[in-house]
């Protein structure tokens, strides 16, 4: 499993990475490997402003649905739209083009609520 230290993490498995005064947001390699592989993303709040911890979309797997859940408040200024033809993606490169949405987030010191790489292994250890 792969968790890049310069990420924070959810306990519900949504990685953040912070670039200026945007966010990219995908899920973390654990929860990729445990949904299989993935046939359809469903982003459906591009343009709204979502708080921490609601849901912004759901991801589906062959065998299952999993909702998605914002890791800071923000405005969704973008979905990945190229999960649309290649939802794969999200399991080929979690951490890269499997990117699921980019936000302008209302409130950064919410990212202090997020987990360090170290931390999210161990709670996925348990």
């Amino acid at each position: 499993m792969n968790f890049p230290a310069d990420l924070k993490y959810t306990k519900d498995h949504e990685w953040i990475r912070v670039d200026g005064a945007v966010a990219y947001i995908g899920i973390t390699d654990y929860a990729q490997s445990e949904l299989g592989e993935i046939v359809f993303v469903d982003i459906t709040t591009e343009g709204e402003v979502v708080a921490k911890e609601e849901v912004f979309g759901t991801i589906e797997a062959v065998k299952t649905v999993s909702d998605l859940f914002m890791p800071v408040s923000g405005e969704v200024i973008q979905a990945n739209s190229e999960l649309e033809d290649k939802p794969e993606l999200v399991n080929e490169d979690v951490y890269g083009n499997g990117w699921l949405i980019k936000i302008s987030m209302s409130d950064p010191s919410e990212l202090d609520d997020l987990l360090s790489a170290a931390e999210y292994e161990q709670l996925i250890a348990k």
